[in-house]
């Protein structure tokens, strides 16, 4: 059920284990399986009679404090979590369509929720159709008989796109298909699908959740009738567990996520108000920004813009690239969420997996570079952009004259 405290109070203390010593931060159970008092001890928790941790693969109290404080949040029934968040995508697709089903996503997705829709799903028999997520109507139109699901991501990796969670619940409720929304870019701090109508949500936890880029994680949060299917097809069975070291590293960085997201969020939406300016940027993707869609939804769906955004540059492919390569301040890594700015070329890194059509298809040009904007001062930030865009601004000069 959803918690009665503010996201800001349940971030810290949702889930809470009572732990019998009193310690007031919760320990960390490091084993493998646990021991029994009594053979019948074990053999009720087995049949499900008796609540207790038997294996950690099963369940383990730290990781089970980390579920709950994400089912409080995003306000479902129960969590699950995984050991990355691929493996919480991988769980909800494999865990919950059967062979003949058709899935309708967006088309544009990370890279590696690409690949397994679109290599890997039809291996098992699964369908599979892309559609432009802003068009209900285009989504209405690709439903099948043997539609059974909708996946999308909002906002979008890389670029930022951002859709109405309300409209994509109604319509998947209609048709009785489960919706299933990845809000990794948000958190639950900024945006929480429960509230719009969408059946189930996923993070990796590896990014906003943990926030110190040390931990590779994933999370779904669910309704019971989905709980048990992901608990026992996914993570039983399949084996993408949590470690209880990882599980207790995201209960600690989750106790400042509502400090950071602010913070990434207003220094965000000052650096995207900065290249929007810029000569050598043709285009800024931001939900902050006046004109983008997103904007609309900020204050119902959103609470805020959140801390990444994308640019497209007056470029070519290997100017792009030579301008990230600038940088300093901002690290060239394929993550974000983390303290610290990162840079990352997604035509050649997270969206290689695309072909130029797809690529295309999904709006990822060869010169959109996606920034995660992390805790440093934005004055410094600012100075490294620039230096990093000056050559451009330069020959913008030049032909000017």
């Amino acid at each position: 059920m959803a918690s009665k405290m503010h996201p800001e109070t349940a971030v810290i203390h949702a889930g809470h284990l009572q732990e019998p010593q009193g310690a007031l931060v919760s320990p960390l159970y490091q084993s493998a399986t646990f021991v029994f008092d009594r053979v019948e001890t074990g053999s009720a928790r087995f049949a499900g009679e008796q609540a207790g941790p038997i294996y950690t693969r099963l369940g383990n109290p730290t990781v089970a404090e980390f579920e709950r404080r994400m089912a409080e949040l995003e306000g479902y029934d129960g969590a699950v979590a995984f050991a990355s968040g691929m493996a919480a995508v991988s769980a909800v697709l494999l865990g919950l369509l059967d062979q003949g089903d058709h899935l309708i996503c967006n088309t544009c997705l990370y890279g590696c929720t690409h690949s397994l829709v679109s290599e890997q799903l039809p291996r098992f028999g699964i369908e599979v159709t892309a559609v432009d997520f802003a068009d209900i109507e285009a989504i209405r139109a690709a439903i099948r008989p043997n539609t059974r699901m909708l996946l999308l991501e909002t906002p979008v990796n890389p670029h930022l796109a951002v859709y109405d969670l309300a409209a994509v619940a109604t319509l998947a409720r209609a048709h009785q298909l489960i919706s299933v929304v990845d809000n990794t870019f948000m958190t639950p701090l900024l945006q929480q699908p429960k509230t719009q109508g969408i059946d189930i949500v996923l993070h990796s936890a590896t990014k906003y959740l943990n926030g110190h880029g040390d931990v590779i994680a994933g999370v779904v949060c669910a309704d019971q009738v989905h709980l048990e299917l992901l608990r026992s097809r996914s993570l039983k069975d399949i084996g993408g567990v949590l470690s209880p070291h990882d599980a207790w590293l995201i209960l600690r960085g989750m106790k400042t996520l509502a400090l950071r997201m602010e913070r990434h969020s207003v220094s965000a939406q000052v650096v995207a108000e900065f290249l929007q300016r810029h000569p050598a940027v043709t285009r800024v993707y931001y939900p902050g920004l006046d004109g983008h869609p997103g904007k609309a939804l900020i204050g119902t769906q959103m609470r805020a813009g959140g801390g990444v955004l994308a640019l497209e540059l007056k470029a070519d492919f290997e100017q792009a690239v030579a301008f990230v390569n600038r940088l300093s301040l901002f690290k060239i890594a394929v993550s974000l969420g983390d303290a610290e700015s990162l840079v990352q070329h997604p035509a050649s890194m997270t969206h290689a997996t695309y072909d130029s059509d797809d690529r295309a298809r999904a709006g990822i040009a060869d010169t959109l570079i996606r920034l995660s904007i992390g805790l440093e001062h934005c004055d410094d930030l600012l100075a490294d952009l620039t230096q990093g865009l000056a050559p451009l601004t330069a020959g913008l000069a030049q032909e000017v004259s």
